[in-house]
């Protein structure tokens, strides 16, 4: 199936006037591959850059804080890497805030198979309703990150994750800045959007001591209805740096409610087919009295499946710390170690109607409606809108609790031609998720910017569910550079699990959608020897060639409420026959490719040429797909996992680009990327077994064709950028019966950076106009799957919007 294996590409130039090839990068991992980007990203005029790492096995690109903040102020760092060949980033935002919609693919792979870390430390694997992380833009302020490294096929074999069968993310912060000053940033624009960044460096305060403190408020309405996304942020970093090592400690703050959207339900057996449902389908807050009058009124009845709400949202609060020291042990001995903690404190919340989606039936385990009346009764209706405060009206909550703490100790030496890096990571998370159904009271309608459980005690808690994890991961790599051109890198890295689920709060069975009680007890997994090979020729100084080979695997997840756990299972016995039966998923990617970069003369103004070609193939074993266990996919009554193993997956794909410069002041690149995902294998499902036909189907989700376009140029304190994407056809059922078109979306800025005169407090103002979506395209954004055939859920695509950024300099 998936596959992100591979080459990203000298993007290099592409989105900004200068990038750059770094052939001479020692064959150090990851981290200590480029020297980081200094200073705070700030939304100027200066050269953003993308740097293509050379010496690699595998294909790395960074793409810097400066052009990070070019595509759009404050945007989730995930999103700005959008701009790279083979990436498909969906939300129904602009900034890609939003993530019950996140939708992420590289090469095939997506969100939750690949590897997530800042700084170094784990952050999850990025599913909604976190278990073992958080995301990106709640763990850093967008305008702090100093870069952005994609690490394709596979990530590095010292990546602190459980997740990274395709490749790594890792965020960057930035440094504090040598000099003293700091920024405040404004940014105003479409549907009353604010944002306000302000960052103070102290300036090098001798000894190698530095800091900066930051802080970020952000509001912004939803484009389709009056909820209001953003919160409050706050980032130190304090670096002490010798000839001894480097001490870094870092915390950040994060306080963040991010309004929902509500999916159209596509069921093509029930007539909902796209032209005949709605676009988007809002929610009524603050308009209590319009809801009232919606839920008497025809126009609900006629809905079906594509109702309206009153109001939906992510509130998330998190705290995050480490405290990393790098100490140079002797001239040819590096040791790094690292600690961190994390705690989440978060709940999702929806208020809708008692009356649809199968809740008068789960509401009936708790209030025993009128003997020999259905649940669906007249009667029994009215008894569930008194209950629940008379409105007609429930808000359904899962609450979450995460917290973590562990540790990375990464040894490193040179000896000779030989680099040999040893290292191990170990983390503790303990984990709660409860499901609770609260009143809403007629008289006193709750609000989606308060915690249902800080007003009112729940009328139900449907489940409870506690889990303890302990992860313990080690590696041992060694890059040998066996002449000054060639260098082959061997390793391998180990792997251990063990996971503990207790359930205090039972579901009542047959209350929960296919099940009976979640299980309880112990799932133990490990993976003693996962081996990587590579190698890289460099042919001149302008070409090199490069290849690899990894196995890396996604440990299961653990989590009561998420789809693919195996603690989120309907009853002991398929727990137990689970563990017994089923493996985690497993990949082997292989990639190969040429990387080029060639200064041009006597060809007019066409001045250099920089591409990449690049191939991969994935064998893609114990493929796991989460079914839906209700009709409607992701319906509000909810439901046990039902987790189908379909066997393998096999990949094929390619990735060509090349960027065009003219001179220092103009550029143009495109990339096309092709990914051709399969089952290899039918499934059985049902008693009796019904055999779905998934075998040669395409892998839903991922499109086939990418597309990406950059025109970038420069002239003096000016830059102009245009930014196009194509994304290509999607199936959205596991049998292909059902797709989504694809679309072209525009994006565009024009900014100035205006320095300032000598004396002045202010030393440069910096303005910029971001406009997304250009053309206003509409079309499917994210599509929620979890049905072999005949239904979907898809997100729409956020409309054209425009925002205006005025920073300052001091």
């Amino acid at each position: 199936m998936n596959s992100y294996a591979v080459s990203i590409l000298a993007l290099a130039t592409a989105l900004l006037p200068v990038a750059a090839y770094a052939e001479d990068v020692p064959a150090a991992p990851a981290a200590a591959d480029v020297a980081p980007a200094e200073g705070a990203a700030t939304p100027d005029g200066g050269e953003g850059q993308i740097v293509v790492t050379g010496r690699r096995t595998r294909s790395v690109v960074e793409l810097d804080g400066t052009q990070i903040q070019k595509e759009l102020p404050g945007i989730n760092p995930l999103k700005a890497i959008q701009t790279l060949p083979g990436v498909t980033f969906l939300t129904a935002d602009p900034w890609g805030n939003n993530e019950q919609n996140i939708s992420l693919f590289i090469h095939g792979f997506n969100a939750q198979q690949l590897g997530y870390t800042l700084d170094g430390i784990p952050l999850g694997d990025q599913t909604y309703g976190n278990y073992n992380g958080l995301s990106p833009q709640r763990a850093i302020i967008s305008e702090n990150v100093g870069r952005v490294t994609l690490a394709s096929g596979a990530g590095d074999l010292g990546t602190a994750s459980t997740s990274n069968l395709g490749g790594t993310i890792d965020t960057f912060s930035s440094d504090p800045k040598v000099e003293r000053g700091g920024t405040i940033a404004q940014t105003f624009g479409s549907y009353n959007t604010y944002r306000t960044f302000v960052r103070v460096d102290s300036g090098d305060l001798g000894g190698g001591n530095g800091f900066y403190l930051s802080g970020v408020r952000q509001d912004s309405r939803a484009w389709d209805f009056n909820g209001h996304q953003g919160g409050y942020q706050a980032n130190g970093k304090f670096v002490h740096d010798d000839a001894t090592g480097k001490l870094t400690i870092y915390g950040a703050y994060s306080d963040k409610t991010e309004p929902n959207e509500d999916a159209t339900v596509i069921n093509i057996s029930k007539g909902e087919t796209p032209g005949k449902v709605p676009y988007a389908r809002p929610f009524f807050y603050p308009n209590f009295a319009g809801m009232q009058t919606y839920l008497a009124s025809g126009a609900y009845k006629a809905a079906a499946d594509n109702y309206r709400n009153y109001y939906s949202d992510a509130q998330r609060t998190d705290y995050l710390g480490y405290v990393k020291y790098d100490w140079h042990v002797s001239s040819n001995i590096e040791w790094s170690n690292q600690g961190y903690y994390h705690h989440n404190d978060g709940v999702g919340v929806v208020a809708g109607p008692i009356d649809v989606a199968g809740l008068p039936g789960l509401f009936s385990f708790y209030y025993p409606g009128v003997a020999g009346s259905s649940p669906t009764s007249t009667a029994n209706i009215a008894r569930l809108t008194t209950i629940f405060g008379g409105s007609g009206l429930a808000s359904r909550t899962t609450e979450y609790r995460i917290d973590r703490e562990g540790g990375i100790s990464t040894l490193r030496g040179t000896f000779g031609n030989h680099e040999i890096e040893l290292g191990g990571w170990y983390e503790h998370q303990s984990s709660s998720a409860y499901r609770r159904w609260y009143a809403l009271d007629v008289n006193n309608p709750s609000s989606p910017y308060t915690r249902p459980r800080d007003e009112a005690a729940p009328l139900i808690t449907q489940y409870g569910s506690e889990i303890r994890v302990d992860e313990i991961q080690t590696h041992l790599q060694d890059t040998w550079r066996i002449l000054p051109s060639v260098t082959i890198l061997a390793g391998f890295k180990s792997t251990f699990q063990k996971a503990t689920q207790a359930v205090p709060v039972q579901p009542i069975p047959g209350s929960f959608s296919n099940s009976t009680a979640l299980p309880v007890g112990k799932l133990n997994t490990d993976k003693a020897f996962l081996p990587e090979i590579g190698a890289t020729w460099d042919v001149d100084g302008n070409a090199q060639l490069f290849a690899n080979a990894q196995q890396n695997i996604r440990q299961f997840p653990t989590s009561a409420a998420t789809g693919l756990s195996p603690f989120a299972l309907g009853s002991q016995p398929v727990f137990e026959a689970f563990k017994a039966n089923v493996k985690p998923e497993t990949s082997w990617t292989y990639e190969g490719g040429a990387r080029v970069h060639y200064p041009i003369t006597g060809a007019g103004p066409l001045t250099a040429f920089e591409g990449q070609v690049s191939y991969y193939h994935v064998d893609f074993s114990n493929r796991l797909l989460a079914l839906s266990p209700t009709t409607v996919i992701t319906s509000i009554i909810s439901g046990a996992a039902i987790i189908q193993n379909v066997g393998s997956v096999k990949t094929d794909g390619i990735d060509f680009a090349a960027t065009l410069r003219f001179g220092p002041h103009f550029s143009i690149y495109d990339a096309a990327s092709y990914n051709d995902s399969k089952y290899q294998q039918n499934y059985s499902t049902g008693v009796p077994a019904v055999v779905v036909p998934t075998a040669g189907k395409q892998v839903p989700g991922s499109p086939m064709w990418l597309n990406k376009t950059v025109v970038s140029a420069n002239y003096g304190a000016f830059d102009v950028q245009l930014i196009g994407d194509y994304l290509g056809k999607r199936y959205a059922t596991f049998t292909n019966d059902l797709s989504v078109p694809g679309y072209f979306t525009l994006a565009g800025r024009i900014g100035v950076a205006v320095p300032l005169g000598d004396g002045m407090v202010a030393r440069k103002l910096n303005l910029s106009l971001n406009v997304t979506n250009i053309t206003d395209q509409k079309g499917a954004s994210t599509i929620s799957i979890g049905s072999a055939t005949n239904t979907y859920n898809a997100f729409p695509v956020a409309p054209r919007q425009v925002f205006g950024t005025i920073a300052i300099d001091f």
